[in-house]
């Protein structure tokens, strides 16, 4: 009841609409079909919303040297900075199994936390979704609170 409650204080004065929010959902929900994951299996898609209004998806991308591996989430925001984007208003991401639904939430990791702190205001809105019924709403600022940005070495 309380993640309810927590999406419903978004949608009422947040600047997100229902209809926004699904949209964002359906583009990750997409996006999962274009990740490329020969080795574990777990599709992730997002999709990222510019303040110009612009949604860019992304997939994740695996890579035998584990490390070179890239999230859905950086997918998504390096396509759109590569296009000259700067600033983001809202990202949804959804994770599974390959070939199934979404049956948890799929959270940003640590570096792609970090990348949207780069690109985004603490109250960026992050969607983890199963499906366009079952998602939960955060703010950046929730998910990486004391955050390191630009402004802390100037």
């Amino acid at each position: 009841m309380e993640e309810q409650d927590n999406n419903r204080k978004f949608l009422s004065g947040q600047g997100l609409s229902q209809e926004l929010v699904g949209a964002l959902i359906t583009s990750a929900l997409e996006a999962r079909k274009m990740a490329y994951v020969p080795y574990s299996h777990y599709t992730v898609g997002a999709a990222v919303l510019t303040e110009e209004g612009k949604i860019y998806q992304g997939g994740n991308i695996e890579n035998a040297s584990y490390g070179a591996t890239n999230c859905a989430e950086r997918t998504a925001i390096f396509k759109a900075v590569s296009e000259g984007c700067r600033r983001f208003f809202a990202i949804a991401i959804a994770g599974g199994m390959e070939g199934t639904e979404p049956v948890e939430y799929a959270y940003p990791c640590g570096i792609c936390r970090q990348v949207m702190q780069e690109f985004a205001e603490r109250d960026f809105i992050i969607i983890v979704a199963k499906n366009m019924a079952d998602f939960l709403m955060y703010h950046l600022e929730d998910l990486l609170p004391h955050g390191f940005g630009g402004e802390s070495i100037k």
